[in-house]
């Protein structure tokens, strides 16, 4: 697997973009400002979405992918996320209203955008011995990361998440695990603004590595703008013995 960062930003402007994440060159995980930078071609190769919840930095482009090559497709754009996710984008995004239900355009029995649903623990397979394991998360909506699987070794998004005990147990269990991406959004200062909007800040995410009795190489995203040299200082203060990065815009790992 070769997954490229579109977008790794707690917001926007100059460079920045919100997260989106391709993986090889039909996979997107999660689909914020980054996807805009893709050539046409490439949004035309793009087959299959995986969201990890339904806040905007981690779908707005969805809508203009589809409206932009759905029509040049011969097959419709799978779009995966749990359950609860789907209603959200169902009832709030394509409703008519935001923008079209692209699950009926041009018809319902050739539409250029399907839901399937997934569920925690339960891998999907797609082509070329990928596997995509939703894995839990804990947020203000409902949540999921994604364990990204190439047979040989192993990546974890967490999303947006904060303070959990299952992930872990479930990351502790891979045994050909080798990057993690997670999450701190803001800087300990504002401890109590992370638990309240279910974010991670670098005393939180401490407090979470401690559960993880693997040694992967980790890398920490969704960094509000206006503090990312703070918010990394304080992580590399907090976690010593780790071997922590800043995630990067248009960083490839390969697994």
């Amino acid at each position: 697997m070769k997954l490229r960062i579109l977008g790794c930003s707690g917001g926007i402007g100059g460079d920045l973009r919100t997260t989106s994440m391709l993986l090889d060159d039909d996979v997107l995980i999660d689909a914020g400002t980054g996807v805009g930078d893709l050539s046409l071609q490439q949004l035309a190769n793009i087959d299959h979405v995986f969201v990890t919840h339904s806040h905007l930095d981690h779908v707005t482009s969805i809508p203009f992918l589809l409206d932009t090559v759905g029509w040049q497709r011969s097959k419709p754009v799978t779009l995966y996320a749990i359950q609860e996710t789907l209603d959200i984008l169902s009832a709030h995004l394509f409703n008519w209203k935001l923008w079209p239900d692209f699950r009926q355009i041009p018809d319902p029995q050739s539409p250029l955008l399907r839901y399937a649903p997934v569920r925690v623990g339960e891998p999907v397979r797609l082509a070329g011995g990928r596997t995509i394991t939703p894995v839990p998360a804990n947020h203000v909506v409902p949540a999921v990361g994604y364990h990204l699987d190439s047979g040989a070794a192993s990546l974890v998004f967490t999303g947006d998440t904060t303070s959990q005990d299952e992930i872990w147990k479930y990351i502790n269990k891979i045994n050909n695990l080798k990057y993690i991406i997670i999450e701190s959004a803001l800087p300990d200062a504002e401890r109590e603004l992370a638990i309240i909007s279910k974010h991670l800040c670098p005393g939180l995410l401490a407090e979470e590595l401690a559960k993880l009795r693997l040694d992967p190489a980790i890398y920490v995203t969704h960094f509000k703008p206006r503090e990312t040299e703070l918010i990394m200082e304080q992580i590399v203060a907090r976690i010593p013995g780790r071997r922590l990065h800043m995630l990067e815009q248009n960083q490839v790992f390969e697994f």
